[in-house]
């Protein structure tokens, strides 16, 4: 028996999230940060990132995201450091800040679609869900030094490799902090219903 996902969702109130998440992740970004390796600033947006995709689920969490990035495109300081406009997206942060929608959409798809029963069952979930989006995120920035600050692949896989162990922890906060979310709010995600089988469903049309 197959089980997918339903939500229907109120416009006004997904418009709402998702702008408040992108808030969210300018207001992470904007903490004072830390330069750790080859001009690539450490501060917490990676946490808020994928926090967003884990509670908001694939759609509006990639939208959040993207949000966050048209507005620092169009020149309001909202990037690390108050920085704006298009240059941090072909410096050394390119792709670190390209993959960001792809990286709480890739959260939220795996929190939306696998069982949460129980509340350990629940952060196991978004904890798999926040380390993917951090791995997506660290794909795009290895990729992004390689292409935009003139690294090879080696350089670029040694330079990003500094952040892991700190993301990894920022995944495991956004995790428990996910899991909270969903049970004060279960029906920020869609929920979960079991698909009639085949055989049933066209014995029913018959």
């Amino acid at each position: 028996m197959a089980v997918t996902p339903t939500r229907r969702g109120n416009p006004a109130t997904d418009i709402a999230l998702i702008a408040a998440f992108a808030a969210l992740i300018a207001a992470c970004a904007l903490l004072p940060a830390i330069p750790i390796a080859a001009g690539v600033p450490f501060t917490l947006q990676t946490f808020a990132v994928v926090l967003t995709g884990a509670v908001l689920g694939t759609k509006r969490g990639f939208l959040a995201a993207l949000l966050y990035l048209a507005v620092g495109l169009i020149g309001i300081p909202v990037f690390a450091g108050a920085s704006a406009g298009p240059g941090p997206f072909v410096g050394a942060t390119g792709g670190y800040l390209i993959s960001f929608p792809f990286a709480a959409a890739t959260a939220g798809f795996i929190a939306s679609r696998l069982p949460r029963k129980g509340i350990a069952a629940s952060a196991a979930v978004m904890l798999l869900a926040t380390l993917a989006g951090v791995i997506v995120n660290h794909l795009g920035g290895i990729i992004g030094l390689w292409l935009l600050a003139g690294m090879s692949l080696y350089e670029a896989t040694f330079v990003d490799v500094v952040f892991l162990p700190m993301d990894a922890v920022k995944a495991l906060l956004a995790a428990l902090v996910a899991t909270a979310v969903h049970r004060a709010f279960p029906n920020l995600l869609p929920r979960r219903r079991a698909a009639k089988p085949a055989v049933e469903s066209a014995s029913a049309h018959a």
